[in-house]
């Protein structure tokens, strides 16, 4: 079959149109697929706590203070009453397996800033029976202050203590409440939210901004690029009690 040079020129024309085309859809695949890898990417926020930097300021306390402002926590002079969402206890008491016979030395009278661990295995949020607390995508783990009963089993499952819960109405114990942020009542529980709140409007945890020493990085700990995991693959650090299972995600570089 012998075909004119004019329809020789129109089926290669249609052929190379065609390769392009492929060319194309098979870019807009692949831009697609680079899309949805990008935006699948694992996200698990966690803080690193530089102790060697925390004792150099001995007796700070800025980030409780920026935290309990944010967040108008209630300040009660009852201890068996008080709510704390940042708060520091003895090396010794927080690290009890790590003493060795020089810790005296180095370590065990520092105040070791505390909070919830927004674990990767909550044992808090398995207890709640009406899931006012939950873990985000993002490895936050969150309270809803409306579903709160007070039957206060997350406490009792909480091996770090991270949790506070509302004897008497906290709104008369706050000095000064930020309109930003809203109240608790008597009779439910919360703690450390890793400041999602503000995270939200694209700003550092109230600790990390507030702490002159820059004790507190915070970031995407399944990020092998991110600042927490560049400090955590040159320093020794140390997690309270992983052999519980729970996963902590606050780290403590020593």
């Amino acid at each position: 079959m012998k075909i004119t040079r004019k329809e020789f020129l129109r089926l290669t024309g249609l052929s190379l149109l065609a390769g392009g085309a492929m060319q194309v859809v098979r870019a807009i695949g692949q831009g697609g697929t680079a899309a949805r890898a990008a935006a699948s990417q694992p996200v698990r926020l966690g803080m690193v706590i530089d102790l060697s930097k925390c004792r150099e300021k001995d007796g700070c306390n800025e980030c409780i203070h920026a935290c309990n402002t944010t967040h108008n926590i209630p300040q009660i002079a009852n201890r068996a009453h008080e709510v704390k969402w940042i708060w520091t206890e003895p090396f010794g008491t927080v690290f009890p397996s790590a003493q060795t016979g020089y810790a005296e030395q180095s370590y065990t009278k520092v105040q070791v800033p505390l909070m919830c661990n927004h674990c990767a295995e909550p044992p808090c949020t398995r207890v709640c029976p009406t899931r006012a607390t939950w873990k985000r995508d993002d490895g936050i783990v969150m309270m809803d202050w409306h579903r709160c009963i007070g039957c206060r089993y997350c406490i009792a499952a909480c091996p770090y203590g991270s949790r506070s819960f509302n004897w008497q109405d906290p709104r008369p114990a706050i000095a000064s409440i930020n309109p930003d942020f809203p109240t608790r009542t008597k009779g439910i529980v919360e703690k450390c939210n890793f400041c999602e709140e503000r995270l939200a409007r694209g700003m550092k945890p109230a600790c990390v901004e507030a702490c002159p020493q820059g004790v507190f990085t915070f970031g995407n700990l399944a990020d092998p690029e991110s600042e927490p995991r560049d400090l955590l693959r040159s320093r020794f650090a140390l997690q309270r009690e992983p052999e519980l299972g729970t996963g902590p995600s606050v780290y403590y570089l020593m």
